[in-house]
This record gives C-alpha cells, structure tokens and sequence, in this order.
C-alpha cells in the first residue's frame, strides 16, 4: 500500500534555483517549492501523477472512505491521480470525470464532460453501475490572488458538486471536497448536515501548510432529507 512520504526524514539539501531573466520571482518560488517537497518526490517514485494523490490517500487513512467493491466517482479529476488511489484502494467501479482530457487510468472510466450537463447524472451512474458510494472533489479554480473572490468561487464549485453528489450517491454515500478557509461555508454545512450523518473538516498533512484550503468530509448519506 501506498504510503505518504515520511515526513521526519528531512532532505539534508535544500535546492535552489538559480535567477535569470526568464524567470519571474513567482515562477522561481514555485520551481523552489516543488524540488523541495517531499511529496512531490514521493508521487514520482509511487508513480502517482500528482502530490494531491496523497492527499485523499491521508483522508481514506483517517476517514476510511472507499471501501472494497465500493462505486467512486471523481469529479474534476485531471490529471488522475485522485482516481489512481481509488483504484488502487479496491473501489469497484472507479469513474474519473473532467472538462480536460486525462489519460488513461487502468481500472477505471474516464468521461471527457462538464458535470453540469443535466443529463451527466443519470449518464454516470449508468456507467458505475448503480449510485455512487463515494462523490469526491479536488476541483479548484484557477486563483486570482484575491483572497475573498479565490474563496467565493471555489465555494461556487463545491456547492455545485454537491448538488451533484445529492442527485447520485446512494444511501450511506460520502461526500469529500475542496474548500478555502474564507467565512463563507455556513450555508454548506447547514445543507450537508441537513444530508449526512457526519460532516467534518479536515486538513490532510499533505496540504501546503501555507495553503488556505480544506477539505469537508461528509459521510452517512441520508437520501431524501
């Protein structure tokens, strides 16, 4: 099983980057950032095809959200490495769903579309076989630096993959997605805690510790309510 790199094993170098003219300060601090991050060299040699893949593997750890035979459906999924874990942690029926395209990913299907098409739920299940036991979401728009404008559009995200995640989980379903710290959530967690038995923050170690983002954690899906 895939495990998150050890964080107590410190790299004893620090690489830096050189300047140059054709490097903004910007892109210089995020080549920095990369070398240096642990997870970005452990998502190399796992063969993961990003670093956020340790995060759902850190939420499944606490959480215990994809279970075996388990229907997952991973909403904004590119480049797939959200859907490489669900596979890899015995989820039945994987479904990896983007506006992009994403490469293959075996064990699981992928859907080039936009989840807001009205007729994507009753498409999706068909292809899962049934509801979906498990919605997930790392979507993100792309940020303005804008603090409070970055935190009300990803909120729009999230509201929608709920609403999408009420048209087809089944009983008992989760529900994980991607939040910015902001001030805003209230209305959210009144409607999932209206539909879950359980709903949590969480904030998984692989989650920049300079990053605002968070993630809601709902489980127990109460259809009907």
């Amino acid at each position: 099983m895939s495990k998150s790199p050890n964080m107590t094993s410190k790299r004893a170098l620090t690489v830096h980057v050189k300047k140059t003219k054709n490097r903004t300060p910007a892109s210089r601090a995020w080549l920095e950032r990369q070398l240096n991050d642990p997870y970005v060299a452990a998502a190399q040699a796992q063969g993961y095809r990003s670093r956020a893949a340790f995060k759902l593997i850190e939420l499944d750890d606490k959480h215990k959200l994809i279970r075996k035979g388990a229907r997952v459906l991973d909403l904004g999924a590119a480049p797939g490495g959200w859907t490489q874990v669900a596979v890899q942690r015995g989820a039945h029926s994987v479904l990896a769903l983007d506006l992009l395209p994403i490469d293959p990913v075996g064990g699981a299907v992928i859907v080039q579309g936009d989840f807001n098409d009205p007729e994507m739920p009753e498409r999706l299940t068909a292809l899962l076989g049934g509801k979906a036991d498990l919605v997930m979401s790392d979507m993100a728009p792309n940020t303005t630096g804008h603090t409070a404008t970055d935190h009300l559009r990803i909120m729009g995200l999230a509201e929608l993959a709920l609403d999408f995640a009420l048209d087809v989980l089944a009983d008992g379903g989760s529900f994980v997605a991607k939040l910015f710290q902001g001030g805003s959530e209230g209305e959210m967690l009144i409607r999932l805690k209206r539909h879950f038995a359980s709903v949590k923050h969480a904030k998984p170690p692989a989650s920049r510790k300079g990053s605002s983002e968070l993630y809601v954690v709902a489980t127990g899906f109460r259809p009907g309510k």
